[in-house]
């Protein structure tokens, strides 16, 4: 890939990145600061924080638990 390429496409990719970063921090505050769950652990939903964009959103469909 050469730098022209990657000046295409960084009207795309900076959003994106810009998500998923709020995503993951969101996510790892929220868990840092509840102590309850659906399921899981917190060390496990800070692992799954990490995983690309799709991590935080099942930590917020699926994990968090009622405050």
């Amino acid at each position: 890939m050469s730098l022209e390429n990657l000046r295409e496409y960084l009207p795309i990719l900076i959003p994106i990145i810009i998500l998923q970063l709020g995503l993951t921090i969101a996510t790892i505050i929220h868990v840092l600061r509840h102590d309850t769950y659906k399921f899981g652990t917190r060390p496990m939903w800070i692992l799954v924080a990490f995983i690309q964009t799709i991590g935080p959103l099942v930590y917020f469909f699926f994990g968090r638990g009622e405050d």
